[in-house]
This record gives structure tokens, C-alpha cells and sequence, in this order.
């Protein structure tokens, strides 16, 4: 709760620092990015994370000679706060527009990116979404709004096919789900794409439980775990209660053969695996995850680290979408939000700590993306999936 704290006193002042740029501000001659977070509200710590990696990559943009083809021109950031809301959001939209910015790199959540991208698209103002899963964001034909990271369709069929290569090889100890989600877009809709693709590879999907943002008692539902006894748990939520659930089900003994998770908000992050090692131990997840072989993602965590922050897919996922945004208004040779457009709907960018390769979007989709499958080993996360990127082999089942 001290971290809470002491992270809530440093937002508190940043939340109203929209008109007074924290990046470039003496420079003349600066392009204006909206840096848009919910870095108050219940998804505070990760809308921090996020803003910590655009500005990160805004620093790095910047030191590097700006934009060259606008004769080094600078990134100037607008931090704006989402307030955990859609509501908050789309209203931040309306104040960057009016600030103006030539672009928008965030907005975290799925439902606030729904939000944010549709706020933009009026103004025909580009908007990069840097890591809002829900595919709803790039199905409405909104031409401002490009996604780099994989949808929650991609991930939950990668993880439900990776996951039926792992329990074939073990000999099919697993047979059956329990699925656990938070109540908005995100989990939601993680659910039911798994609750529809397990049974086709003759999983029985024995619950699915629902739960509000926040919750902070778990008891309940690791009551009916125990009664349900699947073989296989498979949390979809956020950050606090991926990690309250898990250590719920630790102190009531519920040891499952496997917790498997689809963009688990916990499973694949430091400061999880540092605070409660126990816990953690062996969970694997199918998420947005940086290429382990790329010797700047490792430069990358090592700067974050180096400033008591942890390494989080928030940070990584937010500095490569600026990068992105970076490398298209350096080929538009323009700062104007139609150029702005038309560069990203063209990118191939590929100058990047990600493993998906040349950049090309799809009716705003990165069709390149593509989520890793990782496993905590020994207080540490390594990728297991796909063989290109494998640290270590994966343990499966946890549990004989």
C-alpha cells in the first residue's frame, strides 16, 4: 500500500500538467503528442507505466536529433490523465484536441481506448493505441486509429493452441477450465473467445466467474474453485486482482495442474514475481512481451530499473508506439494530422525491440503482432513460446 501511496502524491500534480509540456518546451520548433493515461483511478499504477515508456521513447527521439525531415523538429509531450474512465478519456480528447497535437499515443485500457479512439476520429487526429487489447478498438472503420500490439482474438487463440501442444505432450493431464475475469471489455471478451475455442480442443469449461474492478476479496471465489476443482485456472484481469487472486488460492491451498493465463494483468510482471515469488512460481502467460534476443530491450529494462521502476509490458508497449508514431511523422515530413495518418497506414516500421517484424497494418491492426508465451522460472520471467525466442523449456503440468 506504501508504493500506492507514494504513487498517487507523484500523479496527483501530473494529472492537471496537460498544458504545460513536459518534454521540448523551450524549443521553437516542436511537434505536440498527447501522452494519454489513466494515471489516477483504479489503473493507476499501469496508466504510470505507460506514461513512464512515452516519455522514455520521447527522450530517446529527442537526444537521437528529433525529427530529421522536419529539420529536428522535437517531440513535445501533452501528459493527459484518463482518470481509470471512458468518460474522462474521451473529455482529454476534446482537451488535446483543442491543445494542438498533432497525435495521440495511448490509451491503456481497452475500454478507454473504445473511447479515446472515437473522441480522436472526429478530429481526424491519429491515434496510436499502445496496448488495448479489445478488437472492437480496430473493427468500426475508424481511420485515425492504429493498434500495433496483437488483439485479445490473436492472443486467446495462440494461448488456447500453445496450450493444447503443452498438455498433449504431457500426456493430457489437464481436462478441464476454470475462467476467472474482470467485468469490463478486456475480460469480458478474453472470456468468451476462450470459452468458445477450449471445448473444439475438448476442454470441459467447468465456470466462468466474473468480478468487479476493484475487488479486494477473493475468498468467495476461491471457495467455489475448490468446489469446482478444475484442472486448469485461467485469470483475465488487471494488475491488483490477478495478484490478490493468485495469492488468495496460495493461501487456501488451491494448487490447480496449471495456472495458464490469457494477458494475465500479473502473471508476466517483475514486480508480481519480486513481491510475491511464491505465488508466482511457474505461472505461465500468453502476453504482449519484448523480444529477448534484442540487446536495446535489455538496455531498455535496464534504464527503467536504474529509476526503481519495474519492467513492465505497460512500459515497453508504450515506448514502441511512440516509436512508432516517431518514425511515421518522420516519413510524412509533416506534422499534419491527415499526413500523419496516411504515413502510419503505410508503416513497415520495424526498427523496433518487439518480435513481430515489419510493421503493416489492416484496417489499423498490426498484422505482424504476436504475443510470446512466458513461464515464472526461479523468480525470473522467461519466454517458452515460440521456439525462436525460447530461454527455457516449459514445465507443465505444476501439478502431477
Amino acid at each position: 500500500m506504501t508504493t500506492r501511496r507514494h504513487f498517487m502524491g507523484q500523479t496527483a500534480a501530473a494529472a492537471s500538467a496537460l498544458a504545460f509540456p513536459l518534454v521540448g518546451g523551450a524549443q521553437a520548433k516542436s511537434i505536440k503528442v498527447g501522452v494519454l493515461h489513466p494515471v489516477t483511478g483504479a489503473l493507476a499504477y499501469s496508466g504510470q507505466q505507460c506514461r513512464e515508456g512515452a516519455l522514455l521513447a520521447i527522450e530517446d527521439i529527442n537526444k537521437a536529433g528529433g525529427i530529421k525531415s522536419l529539420g529536428g523538429a522535437k517531440i513535445e509531450a501533452l501528459l493527459a490523465d484518463a482518470q481509470s474512465t471512458p468518460q474522462a478519456g474521451a473529455a482529454e480528447i476534446e482537451k488535446l484536441n483543442e491543445a494542438g497535437v498533432s497525435a495521440v499515443v495511448g490509451a491503456f485500457a481497452s475500454a478507454i481506448c473504445l473511447a479515446t479512439t472515437q473522441a480522436a476520429a472526429k478530429y481526424n487526429l491519429p491515434h496510436v493505441v499502445d496496448v488495448g487489447v479489445a478488437d472492437q478498438i480496430v473493427e468500426r472503420g475508424l481511420k485515425n486509429t492504429f493498434r500495433f500490439g496483437p488483439g485479445y482474438k490473436k492472443c486467446a487463440e495462440i494461448a488456447v493452441a500453445n496450450l493444447h501442444v503443452l498438455n498433449t505432450t504431457a500426456g493430457r493431464p489437464a481436462r478441464s477450465v476454470m475462467i476467472i475475469h474482470e467485468e469490463s471489455l478486456f475480460g469480458t471478451g478474453t472470456a468468451n473467445l476462450l470459452s468458445r475455442e477450449l471445448p473444439g480442443y475438448g476442454y470441459e469449461v467447468k465456470e466462468v466467474i466474473k468480478h468487479a474492478n476493484p475487488t479486494r476479496d477473493f475468498n468467495n471465489i476461491v471457495l467455489r474453485m475448490k468446489q469446482v476443482n478444475p484442472d486448469i485456472v485461467i485469470p483475465a484481469n488487471y494488475y491488483n486482482e490477478y495478484a490478490l487472486l493468485v495469492r488468495t488460492m496460495q493461501q487456501q491451498k488451491v494448487t490447480p495442474k496449471a495456472i495458464y493465463s490469457v494477458l494475465g494483468g500479473a502473471a508476466s510482471s517483475y514486480k508480481f514475481v519480486k513481491e510475491f515469488p511464491d505465488a508466482a512460481n511457474g505461472i505461465i502467460d500468453c502476453n504482449h512481451w519484448f523480444n529477448p534476443r534484442d540487446k536495446r530491450a535489455q538496455d531498455l529494462k535496464k534504464r527503467v530499473e536504474a529509476k526503481g521502476l519495474f519492467f513492465s509490458y505497460e512500459v515497453f508497449m508504450t515506448y514502441t508506439a511512440m516509436m512508432l508514431l516517431a518514425d511515421a511523422i518522420e516519413r510524412a515530413k509533416s506534422s499534419d494530422r491527415a499526413a500523419i495518418i496516411d504515413a502510419l497506414a503505410s508503416s513497415k516500421f520495424s526498427n523496433h525491440i518487439m518480435p513481430y517484424g515489419d510493421t503493416q497494418f489492416v484496417n489499423g491492426q498490426n498484422m505482424g503482432a504476436q504475443p510470446l508465451m512466458t513461464q515464472v522460472v526461479k523468480g525470473d520471467i522467461k519466454v517458452i513460446i515460440p521456439r525462436d525466442y525460447r530461454e527455457v523449456e516449459p514445465v507443465f503440468p505444476l501439478k502431477a
